[in-house]
């Protein structure tokens, strides 16, 4: 009977993941690019159209502004590796926003999408923003990467117009402000690959996820003049058509989200490199634990694992409610603690791990630096101790 219950409870059999040498530590953030709240001109306005505002914290997702990343940027300049190169985030980036200005003179009947490459929704203004993007681009601190075009479901925004009820009265509420949607509020909008709801509920069709993978890699070109190598999935919600779709676009790493263990690196069947989170770093929503982060960190070192920590860009925002002061504040201390604890550690990015797994080396600054990589079993990672 004890064989029979662990063999019903035993996990599906994966493939071999990927372990290596040095300890290696990834910083990975979503939502870079997307408009949310219109600072507190939109606030005031929503809240006079009887929203009360304010009962979580996406109520109050803005959008960063340059000095935010700035502030960002400097942070992660401030910190080097045992080979002398800065911390380096991954800053998945939505490649594109509702252009209010054209639905408004069609009266909200359908969304039409304005590329982040050609700037911001009419009302909205952030002097600066790209410029500030591509310089930490330059300056080797920020690394990016196309989530989605806009986060959302087209699928399931055009169902919700379609039935013209509360909910299509609720979008065009928050379009007239120029906010999008506020997805704790109304997730019936799902995510960009996935419609929650009938009808047509489920994953879009492999045709429709292509169209979207491709326009969004297209988008992502034009705002960072470069092709993408990793991606992240709105909502961390993908299936093996979307694989497909990032497959045929050239996309070679694909971020994962923090609820499937600690789990090591690992290829699929199209070739995809799999990146797992490990720690969500998010001091807008909960306290920071960085004992506790320092205890994960421990775990995934000593299974040989890279440390990946996800922070969402709400993390930075400052312009309705300071969340970036005690954000900078919590991440200048975890990674010096890391550094401090770790002196060899090493700051990677996604396509430098792409790099490692495929040819045991990577560019860090003018040296090659080596980092020895093998295969492991996940069963065998799986009868290690946990943290």
């Amino acid at each position: 009977m004890l064989t029979v219950l662990r063999n019903l409870f035993r996990p599906p059999k994966q493939k071999a993941g990927f372990v290596f040498s040095r300890p290696l530590v990834l910083l990975q953030s979503d939502d870079w690019g997307r408009v949310g709240l219109r600072d507190r001109e939109g606030y005031e306005q929503l809240r006079a159209q009887g929203l009360r505002l304010g009962e979580r914290p996406y109520d109050l997702y803005t959008l960063e502004t340059a000095d935010d990343v700035s502030a960002v940027a400097s942070l992660l300049g401030r910190h080097h590796d045992s080979s002398g190169r800065p911390a380096c985030m991954v800053m998945n980036a939505c490649t594109a926003n509702f252009d209010f200005a054209r639905m408004r003179r069609e009266d909200f009947a359908r969304v039409i999408l304005l590329p982040l490459a050609k700037g911001l929704p009419e009302r909205w203004t952030r002097s600066g923003l790209l410029e500030a993007y591509r310089d930490g681009v330059e300056k080797g601190v920020l690394y990016p990467a196309p989530h989605g075009m806009t986060h959302c479901c087209p699928v399931a925004i055009a169902n919700a117009l379609a039935q013209a009820g509360e909910r299509a009265r609720l979008l065009k509420l928050l379009w007239d402000a120029e906010t999008p949607y506020i997805y704790w509020r109304m997730p019936w909008v799902g995510y960009e690959y996935l419609n929650p709801e009938k009808p047509k509920a489920g994953f879009l069709s492999l045709r429709q996820q292509r169209d979207l993978v491709k326009k969004n890699c297209r988008n992502f070109s034009d705002l960072f003049g470069c092709p993408p190598v990793s991606t992240c999935a709105p909502g961390f919600r993908s299936n093996r058509d979307t694989h497909r779709a990032w497959s045929e676009d050239g996309i070679c790493v694909v971020q994962n989200g923090t609820g499937n263990g600690l789990r090591g690196p690992h290829f699929d069947e199209f070739g995809l490199l799999h990146l797992y989170r490990t720690i969500d770093f998010e001091p807008s929503h909960r306290e920071l634990e960085i004992d506790k982060y320092l205890e994960i960190a421990a775990v995934c070192f000593s299974r040989g694992i890279p440390m990946i920590v996800s922070v969402h860009s709400i993390n930075f925002h400052s312009t309705v409610r300071d969340f970036r002061s005690a954000t900078i504040t919590g991440l200048d201390e975890f990674l010096s603690a890391l550094e401090k604890k770790y002196p060899e550690l090493l700051y990677v990015h996604d396509a430098d791990l792409y790099r490692i797994v495929t040819e045991g080396t990577f560019e860090s600054h003018a040296a090659t630096v080596k980092v020895n990589v093998d295969r492991c079993e996940w069963g065998e990672l799986a009868r290690q101790e946990a943290f």
